[in-house]
């Protein structure tokens, strides 16, 4: 479906599960409140496991939202992502919610869920029962449980969503890829509307030995003082789970149903540092290249961003490539923008992370509030960057968030304010 004319590309629905709290309103008060999400970890054993905190999400039951059967068809990330969706187009006052009719335009409603890992839990059990009882042991449901795009396959069955269904695999960059993707098919009228973001369940004994021997995780036994994005004492990222979902709609088919505008997505960037597996390109010269990207796309100049959701991981070199990137792209204009790390409250989600942190950045635009990065009482002196402490009030157009993953994978979108109200005329 190709046409001269492109979709402005609108954001008007979210939703999230995270550490923070089963829904985006309770997520966002936490944030803003500088709360805490990590806790000790109890969803696995702590025996011989190099790490003791995690952001898990407590209090999850998927049977509050999904009959048995479904529910036990479906690994945990897929679970989160059904929610986290489904809230999100409840957000929106979205058509698609509340039309169970056939023919209801739902070949024109996409998914493009980004997720890093899928099902390692459920492999890594499997594997067990293949060595107990060899291959009748394995459950034929097994893979279309497991894969990653199932979260987007389980969105799109259950609520009957027809359009484009995709899954960007991207490490920790899937979520803000997911949501890129999606800006791309509205804008390009393959969709008339998408529900996109990022999803992750992936705290289990193997992921955390393996990130754990790689030297990649916080060894704090303090929940409060684990994730340290730009700290000077930061040792390491602690890894979560969850989801976080945006509704992107095109301006025409938003206006004429006279939905809320949180904001208005111009911009993607995507790029590869070509460099290594795990460790950032030296100086971020990948990442650079990606916001660099983000703002051609949108049309706008690096001064015109007032406030960046950074990937912040909270790792040594993540952390201060990440930062030398800013510090090259944005200039002597990084003294006025505006950087929240908000890995310090919810962790690492993973491939949810760039979905959930979109939608912070959506909502700090929205609500003319940057969020807060915790815990930073001490700021690595090297890392000259202007990082929110406290939930700050100010006047903000723009808004960037940026998402780095393993394989040198990187992505930014760009968010803009939308100050007009839509009315609908007769």
């Amino acid at each position: 479906m190709h046409t001269a004319k492109t979709n402005r590309v609108m954001i008007t629905g979210l939703g999230c599960v995270s550490p923070l709290g089963l829904t985006m309103p309770l997520s966002w008060e936490g944030l803003l409140a500088k709360r805490c999400g990590l806790s000790l970890l109890s969803h696995v054993t702590t025996r011989k496991l190099p790490v003791s905190v995690a952001g898990q999400i407590h209090d999850f039951d998927i049977s509050n939202y999904l009959e048995p059967k479904t529910a036990n068809r479906m690994e945990r990330f897929s679970q989160l992502a059904y929610v986290a969706a489904k809230e999100a187009l409840r957000d929106a006052d979205h058509p698609i919610i509340h039309d169970q009719q056939p023919n209801n335009n739902s070949h024109m409603v996409g998914v493009s869920i980004g997720v890093g890992m899928g099902g390692v839990e459920a492999m890594f059990q499997a594997s067990h029962q293949y060595q107990n009882r060899g291959h009748r042991g394995v459950s034929p449901l097994l893979i279309p449980r497991i894969i990653p795009n199932m979260a987007t396959g389980m969105v799109s069955y259950l609520l009957g969503l027809k359009g484009p269904s995709i899954c960007s695999a991207s490490a920790c960059s899937s979520g803000t890829h997911g949501i890129g993707q999606a800006y791309l098919l509205v804008k390009h009228h393959y969709a008339q509307t998408m529900i996109a973001g990022g999803a992750e369940s992936a705290i289990t004994s193997v992921a955390l030995s393996s990130f754990g021997n790689m030297k990649a995780l916080s060894k704090s036994l303090c929940p409060m003082n684990a994730s340290k994005p730009f700290h000077q004492d930061r040792n390491g990222f602690v890894m979560s789970e969850g989801a976080g979902v945006m509704v992107l709609e095109a301006y025409g088919h938003a206006k004429k149903r006279g939905a809320r505008i949180y904001g208005e997505l111009i911009g993607y960037g995507s790029s590869s540092d070509a460099y290594h597996i795990t460790q950032p390109a030296p100086g971020g010269e990948g990442a650079s290249r990606c916001m660099n990207e983000a703002l051609r796309d949108s049309g706008i100049q690096p001064k015109n961003i007032d406030h960046l959701n950074a990937h912040g991981t909270g790792t040594i070199l993540g952390d201060l490539y990440e930062a030398e990137a800013i510090k090259q792209v944005f200039g002597a204009h990084t003294d006025n923008l505006r950087i929240s790390g908000t890995k310090g409250a919810t962790g690492h989600l993973l491939g949810a992370a760039g979905g959930l942190e979109a939608c912070f950045a959506t909502l700090a635009l929205y609500h003319q509030v940057a969020p807060p990065t915790i815990p930073l009482d001490r700021q690595d002196p090297k890392i000259d960057l202007q990082v929110v402490k406290d939930p700050t009030p100010c006047d903000m157009n723009y808004a960037m968030s940026l998402s780095l993953g393993f394989g040198g994978t990187n992505a930014a979108i760009v968010i803009k304010k939308y100050s007009h109200p839509i009315t609908v005329t007769s």
